[in-house]
């Protein structure tokens, strides 16, 4: 593939530098025929798309839209279907709705979905009841199943990924664009979940408020079919680059502008484990014309931070890079303010987003995962209190969570406790969310987006 626009860059000059949590493929001659057959197949988003994303986070970056980024902590074969995917949909739906009646701006919905498969992991292999096998990497990757062979990385789960990934873009953008993202189906959204969700019913009242607006359109002798803002959704795609031979396969040079564009998704970030400036993964992303994220643990400081964004942002383009914070409940209000500080300082245009999940991961007495719902909305609370403090934008929260009724993390006004665990723990990686607790998130943001104007 012929170089970009960008000086010394290329899909593949990562190859050069050290990369961590990749797989040790027993069969490199397989791999590379996988990796050329995706180099042939179509891609799945266009530069186009990403540019639009682009443009919206710009506007979130400048204090006018907010960030809803959530999906599955990591997508699985067995869990595929129909109905998993529209209950996801449904619930980015009403949070959106929540969001926007509630604090009155825009919403930008980034979905971790169609290509979450891969995940970074703390240690090699794992060890249950005294037996040691490799540690499960995800879909992607290996199985999940705790046996020999199954924990072996098959080179053929990439084919899988791309189209599991290609038929549910396919079937989200049929939601989104078809008919059920209209405010007139609004009904259809909550028919089910008010009989069964805390939340039903205040999210009954905002659909009544909504109904007699659409009541009154129709009374205009206006119709919603020839307005899309009120009939359809703008809905986008991310998930973490981990396997870059993956990414490199599905990157496209565009003809209109030169610049490569990682047409596996729509946005790509960098994980906490795999943002080091002199490795694989920064220089991979750095070429990229998508927008881009990249997590800010509590290891980040603030000269890190800020080689970091030179390095995937040199051109200081809004809407380009979000900074994802995810330092825990307990350590956020220490150390997230001086890196704010330094990012404001240096004028950089980033969006500042919150991971209120992964650095609020408990073990439960009975063994099992899980995180507590008061320690999300205390880091949450603290994010925005931080960046009203600090006169910068709250721009966004990113998030894992399923339109299934889970019993993953505990709390929450369902008061999940820890012996309701074991009832629907089906997370294939880490506890996720549930439509209820979604939604109770969603109203908690937009009562801290009000209070902020």
């Amino acid at each position: 593939m012929k170089k970009s626009k960008e000086n010394n860059w290329n899909p593949n000059s990562w190859r050069d530098l050290p990369i961590k949590q990749q797989p040790e493929y027993q069969d490199k001659k397989q791999l590379a025929e996988v990796e050329e057959k995706l180099r042939s197949l179509p891609p799945l988003t266009s530069p186009s798309e990403s540019r639009k994303l682009k443009d919206q986070l710009a506007k979130v970056a400048a204090g006018q839209a907010f960030l809803l980024q959530g999906g599955d902590c990591a997508e699985s074969f067995a869990e595929f279907n129909q109905g998993n995917l529209r209950d996801f949909f449904r619930v980015i739906l009403q949070m959106t709705v929540a969001l926007m009646y509630g604090a009155g701006r825009p919403i930008v919905k980034v979905g971790r979905v169609a290509g979450q498969f891969a995940k970074p992991r703390s240690a090699d292999t794992e060890i249950i009841d005294g037996k040691e096998l490799p540690s499960y990497r995800g879909d992607m990757v290996n199985s999940m199943d705790f046996v020999a062979s199954a924990r072996i990385p098959d080179p053929e789960n990439l084919l899988k990924v791309y189209y599991q990934s290609a038929a549910t873009l396919n079937y989200l953008r049929s939601l989104a664009k078809g008919g059920y993202a209209s405010l007139e189906r609004i009904n259809e959204w909550n028919a089910d979940f008010i009989a069964h969700s805390p939340q039903g019913k205040r999210f009954q009242d905002i659909v009544n408020h909504i109904n007699e607006c659409v009541s009154f359109i129709r009374a205009c002798g206006l119709s919603l079919n020839k307005m899309p803002q009120l009939r359809e959704a703008e809905f986008y795609t991310s998930h973490e680059a981990l396997l870059l031979g993956y990414e490199e396969a599905l990157t496209r040079i565009d003809e209109a502008t030169g610049e490569a564009y990682a047409c596996s998704a729509h946005m790509l970030w960098i994980g906490d484990r795999t943002r080091n400036l002199d490795g694989a993964h920064i220089e991979y992303m750095r070429g990229l014309g998508n927008p881009i994220g990249t997590k800010v643990g509590p290891s980040m400081t603030p000269d890190e931070l800020l080689q970091l964004i030179a390095a995937l942002n040199p051109k200081n383009q809004p809407g380009k890079l979000t900074l994802i914070a995810r330092m825990g409940s307990d350590k956020i209000a220490e150390l997230l303010p001086p890196l704010v500080r330094a990012v404001k300082a240096e004028g950089c245009k980033v969006v500042w987003s919150c991971d209120p999940m992964h650095a609020n991961t408990i073990k439960s007495p009975n063994g099992y995962k899980t995180r507590p719902f008061n320690r999300i909305l205390a880091e949450l609370k603290s994010f925005f209190e931080i960046h009203k403090t600090e006169g910068t934008h709250a721009g966004g929260i990113h998030f894992e969570m399923t339109g299934q009724d889970v019993t993953e993390c505990i709390g929450g006004a369902q008061a999940i406790s820890e012996v309701n665990l074991k009832d629907r723990y089906h997370t294939h990686c880490d506890p996720r969310l549930n439509a209820s607790q979604s939604l109770e998130l969603a109203f908690l943001i937009s009562e801290e987006l009000k209070k902020r104007g």
